[in-house]
């Protein structure tokens, strides 16, 4: 198996990239759009992107079905995970939305073992640790005040760490493309069924067309680098560097939103970071072969 946990990293980093990305423009037209409209515009542009793609690099042949089965399984945890997450954005503070999403790559440790057969070792649990006590520190939500954002965001978190696991499990076998290629097909089916049983249509307009498609290209991007990094490195490795999305984002929301940014932003980063570089060591360091006797 691919075992290439520093490239892994890389891609991780445009991950974030995107997802911050998205997470900015969906703020910006909250109100106008609700979370299916948004989810099923997203994916729309998404299938549209991939299939251009396919077509320009002669690959649509790499789209299979023969694990169609569990395209559709990982694809209804996934929208709904989406759903709650971007509820959960128009309703609380970005750093308290990834804070509690960050008990996602707690998820994917305990649970990969169990479904992917990946080792559980010291070293993860701790850096496992040191990364989510610094997003508590940074973000500090009040769990002793719960609301409807915060029971989303949480339940959210499950249903990401779900579809990590599926996805991983998918990387084995089958081509990228056609794991994006059924992500954003069904993802769109999904949201437009739902945004058309519930409410009513809000066509893009011009002010909105230009975040919505910044979303649609954000979100395949982030899938495709989230996908490339489990491909290249076991899911416990890959999905513990998405907590620095939340040092990040929390400067995002202080520059564009003015929420307030606190000291305790930079102790809790330097937590993340910590745990990620301890993950990554571990990951980088030369695998050993077991001694077998003649």
């Amino acid at each position: 198996m691919t075992h290439r946990p520093l490239a892994a990293a890389l891609w991780m980093i445009g991950a974030i990239a995107a997802f911050t990305a998205m997470a900015i423009a969906t703020r910006q037209i909250n109100g106008v759009h609700d979370t299916f409209e948004i989810l099923a515009y997203r994916s729309m542009i998404g299938w549209v992107l991939v299939v251009a793609l396919a077509l320009a690099a002669r690959r649509l042949t790499d789209v299979r079905t023969d694990r169609l089965p569990s395209h559709v399984v990982r694809n209804i945890f996934h929208f709904t995970g989406q759903s709650l997450w971007f509820w959960a954005i128009t309703m609380i503070p970005l750093a308290q939305v990834f804070a509690l999403e960050f008990t996602s790559p707690i998820w994917v440790i305990l649970l990969s073992p169990i479904f992917l057969g990946e080792r559980l070792t010291r070293r993860k649990l701790v850096a496992a640790a040191l990364g989510f006590a610094g997003v508590l520190i940074v973000a500090r939500p009040d769990f002793g005040h719960v609301e409807p954002g915060v029971l989303a965001a949480a339940a959210a978190a499950f249903f990401f760490a779900s579809t990590n696991l599926m996805t991983k499990a998918l990387t084995r076998g089958e081509p990228i493309l056609s794991i994006l290629f059924w992500l954003t097909l069904m993802q769109a089916v999904f949201g437009t069924v739902a945004m058309t049983l519930f409410g009513t249509v809000t066509l893009p307009t011009l002010a909105t067309l230009p975040w919505l498609m910044l979303i649609g290209i954000a979100g395949i991007t982030a899938h495709f680098s989230l996908t490339t990094a489990l491909s290249l490195a076991p899911a416990s490795t890959v999905v513990p560097v998405d907590f620095a999305r939340l040092p990040i984002i929390a400067v995002v929301g202080a520059l564009f939103y003015a929420e307030p940014i606190q000291p305790s932003l930079f102790i809790g980063a330097a937590l993340i970071f910590l745990g990620i570089w301890i993950t990554l060591r571990g990951a980088a360091a030369p695998q050993v072969p077991p001694v077998t006797k003649p």
